[in-house]
């Protein structure tokens, strides 16, 4: 399976799509920053990660509202890990609302998904 014998738009679109897949992934978080971020803030509101960052979440700038919604959707996707922690308090992600866990999946779902695909167009471009 040699990626050098592809249709030439089927080569760019499968070593491309991975890059446009994440980008959407960054738009897509940017904007539950902006647009969602206080109503996950509310719905976490007994958990310690938001009790010590809470005035400051969704204001600190580009790079950082990433990172605070990657944080926010592990704490509410893989919740287990963080409520041994201590960061996230169960009460908080049993009652978490499922419109916003929804955001939140689909958000880890597109980052996840390129980051796997970008690992398979490494491979065949390694192999071919």
């Amino acid at each position: 399976m040699n990626i050098d014998t592809w249709s030439p738009w089927l080569a760019i679109i499968f070593t491309g799509g991975p890059s446009l897949l994440a980008a959407a992934g960054l738009a897509y978080s940017l904007y539950l920053s902006h647009r969602h971020m206080d109503a996950m803030k509310e719905a976490l509101k007994n958990s310690r990660y938001i009790y010590l960052w809470g005035p400051s979440l969704g204001k600190r700038g580009l790079i950082l509202s990433l990172l605070e919604i990657a944080k926010i959707a592990g704490m509410v996707v893989w919740s287990r890990a963080y409520i041994h922690m201590g960061d996230v308090d169960p009460v908080d992600v049993e009652h978490f609302p499922p419109y916003l866990k929804r955001h939140l999946i689909i958000n880890m779902t597109m980052i996840l998904s390129s980051l796997a695909w970008m690992a398979a167009v490494a491979v065949l471009l390694k192999f071919r």
